[in-house]
């Protein structure tokens, strides 16, 4: 972790030297050569809290039910951020409740790195009867989700928080859910709602298997541009689903608090229709170095064809946005799975903004080739503000056997100091080893166990942008197994139904075999924002179809055909 990091320090100051040597591949192939090292470490541990334990005879959770009881299950998803000027980080992730990870029961979780060692991990309270001291709905919930955290300039850690109330099989709790924001001063431990305990998107008392107001996708960014007139602003964005967008469409709303958290505007609407479409979601906001605010977004066309990005940027600290400026196109895999697996693809783009040089910005994102059939990782940036962007090039640097296409997805990237920025993303290049962490069915198989990858680049504040430093690392220590977890526990599979997967709640259990996480834990210096690298299916993808989703996942249940081991299709949530 410490050699990661002191690697992208360099990058920013001057050049950072990847060794390239011919890769060691199969035929007709390569894959990754470089002299960098990284280190994964385990960030999670079991832990305790509140939630909804399944009563014995039912198969949802049922309200008056909540009590303490085991965090012992998988975690899912990821985020992370660095405390300006340390180097202590907080993550957040997904937490499954009890110690079962085939029901959609989970909350959010923070974790505490120190020095880059981490040093313990909790609920993030405020959300469950434990911590709220009621069995009241709300404040207490059975979900909370979407992790994303991030810093100002005086410590406090703030996240945007997606609570709401299970909706799957014969679950009618009320209300669906809501937009909130909490904060931590002492780095995750303890957390408190902001904007006076009110929500930023209210609840109203629908039941949580309604196909409108339905909110998701939330995020949150600060400033800490130190001097900077709006600095330690807190930006929160999230989208606000009413059936597809070729029925009510999605919009992408935001609130702003200029008083660290305390209070916050009211949340107002920012994707116009007429630029965007009827169907916007996936908001990433960032701030540059002058402080200006920007949102990425990703329109949904009613037709199921190709979704294009969009950028806008604000001047004034968020109270008026310019046009949302088209980036390009993109395109999903069929049915949103990708091939030879039972995950999903997730959220489509992300989005950084660099410290130090204002107007430079860099997008990343995954997209499908309906002709080859495979995905590939692309990257694109401005150096305007948005106004202009570069051609969209392939960031990941495979050469698969002919015949043989890989997957790589699922990307993130971060912008750091004096020009540092860094695109990571999933690799499917390398054939499944003979390994204790993959199933004995699996080794072998091409385009399915899954690594961790990074591109370098260093951004010398010219008109050229971001320009690639060495080729791509490898910075997994081991592949994972994307049918992982393989065993039951008390009779029940552990594995998820598809609608439900993402790549990190396949479980730690091939990991464990090295004394490793599912994800391992890398840390960039990214704009005061490192991550925990992207999560194959990370936060629902679904805004496509998100009403026939809703109405498929009712009928399902009304059907009968959720059971033990066969959790219900999602809806866009989670």
């Amino acid at each position: 972790m410490t050699r990661f990091l002191t690697a992208l320090a360099v990058l920013g100051g001057a050049a950072l030297a990847l060794a390239v040597a011919p890769g060691a591949g199969r035929p007709g192939g390569s894959l990754w050569s470089t002299s960098v090292s990284f280190s994964n470490v385990v960030a999670s541990s079991p832990t305790a809290g509140g939630g909804y334990p399944v009563p014995p005879g039912s198969r949802v959770p049922l309200a008056g039910t909540c009590g303490p009881g085991p965090f012992n299950a998988n975690h899912s998803e990821s985020w992370l951020a660095v405390k300006p000027g340390t180097e202590d980080l907080v993550g957040s992730s997904k937490f499954f409740f009890d110690k079962y990870s085939t029901f959609y029961m989970f909350y959010l979780g923070a974790y505490q790195i120190l020095g880059g060692t981490p040093s313990g991990n909790n609920q993030v309270q405020g959300y469950d009867c434990v911590s709220t001291g009621t069995q009241a709905m709300p404040p207490s919930w059975t979900d909370t989700t979407d992790p994303n955290v991030d810093f100002d300039t005086k410590g406090r850690v703030y996240q945007t928080l997606l609570p709401f109330n299970s909706f799957f099989d014969a679950t009618k709790l009320h209300p669906d859910g809501e937009i909130d924001m909490s904060y931590s001063d002492d780095m995750g431990r303890h957390w408190v709602k902001g904007n006076g305990g009110v929500a930023l998107e209210p609840p109203n008392n629908a039941s949580a298997k309604q196909a409108g107001h339905v909110e998701d996708k939330q995020w949150v960014a600060v400033n800490h541009i130190l001097g900077n007139r709006f600095q330690d602003h807190v930006y929160a964005a999230w989208a606000v689903f009413n059936g597809s967008s070729a029925g009510g469409g999605i919009k992408v709303r935001m609130a702003v608090s200029r008083d660290r958290g305390q209070t916050f505007d009211k949340g107002v609407t920012i994707s116009p229709p007429s630029q965007v479409g009827a169907g916007a979601t996936f908001v990433y906001p960032e701030i540059d170095a002058a402080g200006n605010v920007y949102v990425a977004v990703v329109s949904f066309p009613p037709n199921g064809t190709s979704s294009t990005i969009y950028v806008a940027r604000s001047s004034d600290d968020a109270r008026t946005f310019g046009p949302f400026v088209p980036i390009t196109t993109v395109n999903i895999p069929p049915g949103e799975v990708y091939a030879n697996t039972r995950f999903r693809s997730g959220i489509v783009e992300n989005f950084a903004a660099s410290p130090t040089y204002t107007g430079h910005l860099y997008l990343t994102y995954e997209d499908w080739d309906p002709i080859l059939g495979q995905g590939d990782v692309k990257f694109t940036q401005s150096t305007d503000g948005g106004f202009t962007w570069s051609t969209p090039v392939v960031v990941n640097d495979n050469v698969d056997a002919l015949g043989m296409p890989t997957d790589q997805f699922q990307p993130s990237v971060a912008a750091g100091p004096n020009g540092a920025v860094a695109v990571a993303f999933y690799d499917r290049r390398r054939a499944c080893p003979s390994d204790p962490s993959i199933l004995a069915a699996d080794v072998g198989r091409t385009n399915f166990c899954i690594d961790t990858s990074l591109q370098a680049y260093k951004d010398s504040g010219t008109a050229a942008g971001a320009v690639p430093v060495g080729a791509n690392v490898r910075i997994s220590q081991f592949n994972w197994d994307p049918e992982q977890p393989g065993q039951h526990l008390g009779g029940l599979s552990q594995y998820l139904h598809r609608r439900l997967l993402r790549a990190r709640d396949l479980g730690r259990k091939h990991l464990r075999a090295h004394g490793l996480d599912p994800l391992p834990l890398e840390r960039d210096r990214g704009r005061g924002r490192p991550r925990l690298l992207p999560a194959a299916g990370t936060r629902d993808s679904g805004p496509r179809g998100i009403r026939r989703r809703l109405l498929r996942a009712q009928r399902e249940t009304r059907a009968g055909r959720v059971a033990h081991g066969d959790p219900p299709r999602s809806t866009s949530r989670g």
